[in-house]
């Protein structure tokens, strides 16, 4: 039986995607692992027994950390930043569909915040509420900063979603007696859902892990990033690795709704062509 000889090109290739899966779980696995030591356990190897003491620590009153209320504030700003990037991104796709005056400088101006290092952008933003003397807060100037981050990819995303959708569909909705807002109700937004869906996903993710465009901006309460940050200067025992393991299990969570979210859309879509 002939076996095709694979190529040194493959070998190179298959040594770096090896390196990304080591880097990208490694330190993942590690914290998964360190999270359910024993209840005299520490932060290193080797483990000193297996319990969940740890995942029950982290609803108990802690000396440092307020994990409950980090993480609402981090799920509220998350689910707000998602709903506005959904929106103002398919009103961008849907407006940038014809050329107008203005247009290009417009695009420009809108995705220029992703090559503004975030730290400044974090900066600039918690610097100008103060200036307008309001006090910065994560539900305020934390969302504006979250908002320079999401929206652009989210309106690239629907720019690549409309750059390829056919006219022809809203031109027959059209021929049928279907008016603007029926055409877009029934044709436009059942085809691009799967990509609103994404689309918020993108942006509760982004807003969910955001630290950098946060720190400067969040005000007197922190979300869970910059709790988590905080708490490695002050924490000594595995309840971190059990909040990271908790949060890391959460976002996966959020993937996997998102993904069987555009499944169905997928599949009811099929059903009706």
């Amino acid at each position: 039986m002939h076996t095709e000889k694979r190529s040194r090109e493959f070998y190179i290739l298959a040594f770096f995607f090896a390196l990304f899966v080591l880097f990208l779980y490694g330190p993942l696995s590690t914290i998964f692992i360190l999270s359910f030591q024993g209840p005299s356990g520490g932060l290193t190897f080797p483990m000193n027994g297996v319990s969940m003491h740890w995942f029950a620590n982290l609803f108990e009153q802690q000396a440092v950390g307020d994990f409950g209320g980090s993480f609402r504030r981090s799920m509220i700003l998350g689910l707000m930043t998602t709903a506005i990037t959904v929106v103002v991104s398919l009103l961008a796709g849907l407006a940038f569909r014809r050329r107008f005056r203005g247009s290009t400088f417009l695009f420009y101006l809108a995705i220029s915040s992703l090559v503004v290092p975030s730290i400044l952008i974090s900066l600039g933003i918690g610097l100008f509420f103060q200036v307008l003397g309001i006090r910065p807060a994560w539900w305020s100037s934390g969302l504006g900063a979250h908002l320079t981050w999401t929206l652009p990819f989210g309106v690239l995303i629907m720019f690549a979603v409309f750059n390829r959708f056919s006219p022809a569909y809203e031109e027959a909705a059209r021929d049928l007696g279907a008016n603007a807002w029926q055409t877009f109700r029934y044709v436009v937004l059942p085809m691009i859902a799967p990509s609103l869906i994404g689309v918020g996903l993108f942006g509760f993710t982004l807003s969910y892990d955001e630290f950098a465009r946060t720190l400067m901006a969040a005000g007197t309460f922190n979300t869970l990033p910059l709790e988590i940050y905080g708490m490695t200067t002050n924490v000594t025992t595995p309840v971190l690795y059990a909040l990271g393991t908790v949060t890391s299990v959460f976002s996966f969570l959020i993937i996997l709704v998102a993904l069987s979210a555009i499944i169905i859309v997928g599949r009811r879509r099929a059903r009706i062509g």
